[in-house]
């Protein structure tokens, strides 16, 4: 329930802003301040990164593509190549908060996690920020991408559609940031907070229905199908775990219960093997409860910090390893006519990967000690 109200409420707000232009703004004043090819792909990877820690992977998936079209028309590089970018960039930047991907807010609510916001943030965000660097440099080499000049007429101001909505969503977004990062501190110090933060952006999204100007429409503007599919999908491994079919699977991988660096290891290569079976978030879910069975539990933050890791970037192999993937890729076929194949997928992906996983297992030993 507590991930179920946490996607109602980030979709509410993430549409309103679509809705009012707020989304469609954002791009153009992006490329307007860039003057190169180079500067503007390192820098979407930065902002598609960051939009998903702060608005969610699946989100960003549904209103990046259009984001990422416009940039590679006015840079004349390549689409396929600005599509790879923003699968990998919001795959990655998720990575870095709780509220960044659906896995990350399950791990949170079943783990007991202490101010999971601050823990994330203080142990994952330099090797994300880092591999948002890596990862357009291995995308540029490998497309052949070369540096040009960026030339763009676009006029930010004139996409906003609706000021009043675009005001209301952005204070949305930082009025859900600051609440789970005060809501941590009150864990902290000991004093009253919310333990299922999922009640968060639903409580400011409800509040939002009231002052936009056309709350129906933020209500149809959900994606109501991603929602279902969630929801099915946790009542289809709650039968898959009872069922045991993965367990000689996990058992080869993670025995035991693990400590220091070969227990990062065992979880990341059991997260991103399983997580190509099933995708990210129901193996995350699945995991999680055999993690439990051999005795993880409150305490093991740095376990569960490496499963939110080794399962978020685990999406970057394969088109199959994240529900964000095929959230795109839909988007892309149904609405802009064209597709990235599983197979240039994997080639491009697999480079990420191994960069990804050799950037944050070193930082995470390093926290644990």
């Amino acid at each position: 329930m507590d991930v179920v109200l946490f996607l109602i409420g980030m979709f509410t707000i993430v549409g309103l802003a679509e809705s009012s232009g707020l989304l469609a703004m954002l791009p153009s004043w992006f490329i307007s301040m860039f003057k190169s090819r180079y500067s503007l792909i390192y820098a979407s990877s930065l902002l598609f990164g960051l939009l998903a820690a702060v608005a969610m992977n699946d989100t960003v998936a549904l209103m990046g593509p259009p984001i990422a079209y416009a940039i590679s028309r006015v840079a004349r590089i390549d689409p396929r190549a600005m599509f790879l970018l923003l699968a990998f960039s919001l795959t990655i930047g998720s990575v870095m908060t709780p509220i960044g991907n659906p896995q990350n807010v399950l791990i949170v609510g079943r783990s007991g996690m202490v101010a999971p916001f601050l823990k994330f943030v203080a142990w994952l965000s330099v090797p994300t920020l880092l591999n948002l660097m890596v990862t357009p440099y291995i995308l540029i080499k490998y497309y052949k991408i070369k540096n040009e000049r960026v030339e763009s007429l676009l006029m930010p101001y004139e996409v906003l559609r609706n000021r009043r909505d675009a005001l209301i969503a952005g204070v949305g977004i930082v009025v859900v940031i600051v609440s789970l990062v005060l809501n941590d501190l009150l864990e902290l110090m000991g004093l009253p907070h919310v333990s299922r933060r999922g009640f968060i952006p639903f409580v400011v999204a409800a509040g939002m229905y009231m002052l936009s100007s056309n709350p129906r429409k933020s209500i149809s503007n959900i994606d109501w199908g991603t929602i279902v599919f969630f929801i099915t999908m946790f009542i289809t491994m709650e039968g898959v775990w009872r069922s045991g079919i993965l367990s000689p699977m996990l058992e080869a991988l993670v025995p035991t219960k693990l400590e220091g660096f070969k227990n990062l290891a065992a979880v990341t290569a059991a997260s991103v093997l399983g997580s190509q079976l099933l995708s990210n978030v129901p193996f995350a879910r699945l995991f999680i409860k055999y993690l439990e069975s051999l005795g993880y539990g409150r305490g093991d933050d740095i376990t569960w910090i490496a499963l939110a890791m080794s399962s978020t970037v685990a999406g970057n192999l394969t088109l199959l390893g994240a529900a964000s993937n095929i959230i795109m890729l839909e988007y892309l076929e149904s609405r802009m006519g064209t597709t990235i194949t599983f197979l240039e997928f994997l080639k491009v992906g697999s480079l990420v990967t191994i960069a990804n996983i050799a950037l944050y297992l070193p930082f995470l030993a390093l926290s644990s000690l």
